[in-house]
């Protein structure tokens, strides 16, 4: 059968698609000793709520640390949870499930509170909602293997470390990974595609698809299990 493993950055809350990946592969490696990268994903994310899409973002140290990893980006305000608890509890207060699924959430961000940095925050969330979503796959990070300098080297030399056969890659990774490099070392590369999400009831105006997994859950309640995927049959 193989073994397929996938390697991406921590995200905040990540979208459906971030969960498609993890399902996607049977382990899936946190990235997060990489330079931290500024208005990306790594610390915040997308509700919709009844004024548009708006952004909730952790603040985190970043004076002068421009060279800082993403592991090593410390939380700059511990007032972060109970702003966003708050605004998603406006948000979606009126969503078909928020009732019964409000408790795990709230209890996560309770949990994240104690928490200084940022990719202890993120990993905590990418777990329990994996878990949530019924999903298996081994969840661990890239500091539990060895690293090597370059793009292609570090990646290679975590899979070649957990015995991988297939490396399931995002798709902007095309521009630089050197596919002949990774069929030297007898490993296969995919790219993962993000087509086919089947849209579902959201409050607030027409569907948009690249909002916070937590959307889904609000929104279906158990059924998130059924629209997390892509492709996922009717």
């Amino acid at each position: 059968m193989g073994t397929r493993v996938g390697i991406i950055q921590s995200n905040y809350i990540p979208w459906k698609g971030y969960f498609d990946f993890i399902a996607s592969v049977d382990e899936f490696v946190l990235l997060d000793e990489v330079q931290y990268t500024r208005r990306d994903w790594r610390n915040r994310n997308k509700i919709k709520t009844a004024d548009g899409l708006r952004w909730l973002t952790i603040p985190v140290d970043v004076s002068g640390k421009y060279t800082q990893a993403i592991n090593e980006t410390r939380i700059a305000d511990p007032r972060w949870a109970d702003e966003h608890l708050a605004s998603l509890r406006h948000a979606y207060a009126r969503a078909a499930h928020a009732k019964e699924q409000w408790p795990w959430v709230e209890a996560l961000y309770e949990r994240a509170k104690s928490l200084s940095l940022l990719t202890e925050v993120n990993e905590l969330f990418i777990r329990s909602i994996a878990l949530h979503l019924g999903i298996a796959t081994k969840i661990s990070r890239s500091t539990d293997y060895p690293s090597s300098a370059g793009k292609n080297e570090r990646l290679l030399g975590i899979c070649e470390s957990i015995g991988a056969t297939t490396y399931l890659s995002g798709p902007a990774a095309a521009g630089y990974l050197d596919q002949g490099l990774w069929r030297e070392h007898g490993i296969s590369v995919e790219f993962k595609t993000y087509d086919g999400y089947r849209e579902y009831p959201q409050l607030h105006g027409p569907f948009e698809p690249g909002v916070t997994v937590l959307d889904l859950f609000f929104n279906l309640g158990e059924d998130a299990t059924a629209y997390f995927r892509a492709g996922t049959p009717a």
